[in-house]
């Protein structure tokens, strides 16, 4: 009996050593490995393999040319074949401290690293990532720190007719306490939804190091679904529809402005929050950007801190060839100005000094100079890109609800 329970005891090893070796292979691949230097090797296995490269942010960006005007995309370089066909590249000087994104292209197909289990999509793309430890990159990662909860809730949109998925973290210790909690909502761009900010910004992780550290405020951070096509992030709906940059399969039936009323009337209803102008704040990217000034401006005593980021917080940017968009942008301003007579604590720009909306933003602050609208402005390097987005939190965030 003993005899037989060892043979089976065995087998079973032998089992779990064969499934082993078949999820992982005959011997492990370490990639990314981010050495004592912060230089990063990235490996792969192709032994049949022409041509490997990596393409990813943490290489020198590439210009190209759009309809919408030059954009930076990520450069790409080739890796060398060494022994047993894994394939290599370390990058030549240390990298900063940051979070970075990354794929391989093998003969043209491109391919996530499959020693990386760590991915994130943006639009329809799929990438892995890292992190670089020891300034900002210490801010996005998950640290030994108390943690806040992030719940995926359906709301009930009247203006929309539908139900509508939503993302909202709550701030450590909000479950077992009766505090009540300033509220900031914030709004991701044409390629996003739902699920953007708190997956390519790290909502969760830079919320739960800047409240550790006493930087920022408990607060609750709301991130709607901001494409009134759609009711939820791709697979997360019974209306499917293809990941794109903006766009969905049905008609709006009303605006995110228009619409907005229903994200502040669930959230004050089914949380412990400070209902008040003083205790909202809202900001946005791109997209996200424009709907925030937009927002801020239609319950224009609603919210006292306002971020733009990346945007034209007016439509000047296609008011210079658009009679229609020259009428809306003079419009805006009159609504800026009753916002202005309101009040409010912050209103915040940023933007890089390459993005392709730089100079709508220029245009759009010359015509907030014209009536003395008070903004403060902050320029960064680098394009329409999450780096700039996410450093634009870290500094955001710390300045809410003082």
């Amino acid at each position: 009996m003993k005899r037989i329970t060892i043979l089976g005891m065995a087998l079973l090893m032998c089992t779990i050593l064969f499934a082993q070796q078949a999820l992982w292979g005959d011997e492990t691949i370490v990639s990314p490995e981010i050495h004592e230097d912060n230089t990063v090797t990235f490996r792969l296995r192709a032994p049949k393999a022409v041509k490997v490269e990596v393409t990813g942010d943490f290489l020198a960006p590439q210009k190209i040319e759009t309809q919408f005007g030059k954009f930076d995309m990520p450069g790409r370089v080739e890796l060398k074949e060494g022994e047993k066909g894994v394939w290599e590249y370390t990058t030549p000087e240390p990298l900063a401290s940051e979070l970075y994104s990354y794929t391989f292209i093998v003969d043209g197909l491109q391919m996530n690293d499959p020693a990386n289990v760590a991915m994130i999509r943006d639009v329809a793309s799929v990438t892995n990532v890292f992190i670089i430890s020891g300034d900002r990159g210490d801010l996005y990662k998950v640290k030994d720190v108390p943690h806040g909860t992030v719940a995926r809730r359906w709301y009930d949109s009247p203006t929309l007719k539908e139900q509508r998925r939503i993302t909202i973290y709550t701030p450590p210790g909000y479950e077992n306490s009766k505090q009540t909690y300033p509220v900031f909502y914030l709004l991701h761009g044409s390629g996003g939804d739902e699920e953007a900010w708190i997956a390519l910004g790290r909502t969760a992780q830079i919320m739960d190091n800047l409240i550790a550290q006493g930087k920022a405020k408990p607060m609750i951070v709301v991130m709607p679904n901001g494409h009134t096509q759609n009711a939820a992030a791709p697979g997360e709906s019974a209306r499917e529809y293809k990941p794109a940059m903006g766009g969905g399969q049905r008609e709006a039936v009303a605006s995110m402005e228009d619409s907005f009323g229903d994200i502040i009337n669930f959230v004050e209803t089914n949380y412990r929050v400070k209902k008040n102008k003083a205790n909202r704040a809202i900001a946005g990217l791109s997209m996200g950007g424009m709907h925030s000034s937009a927002i801020s401006a239609q319950y224009a005593n609603t919210f006292n801190y306002i971020g733009v980021f990346s945007a034209p917080p007016i439509a000047t940017m296609m008011a210079r060839n658009n009679e229609e968009s020259a009428k809306y942008a003079a419009e805006f301003v009159k609504k800026l100005q009753v916002q202005q007579k309101n009040g409010f604590t912050l209103y915040w720009i940023a933007c890089g000094n390459t993005d392709f909306l730089y100079q709508g933003v220029l245009d759009s602050m010359k015509k907030m100079d014209e009536i003395s609208f008070d903004y403060t402005y902050r320029e960064s390097d680098g394009g329409h890109i999450w780096r700039n987005w996410r450093i634009y939190l870290t500094e955001f965030a710390p300045m809410l609800f003082k």
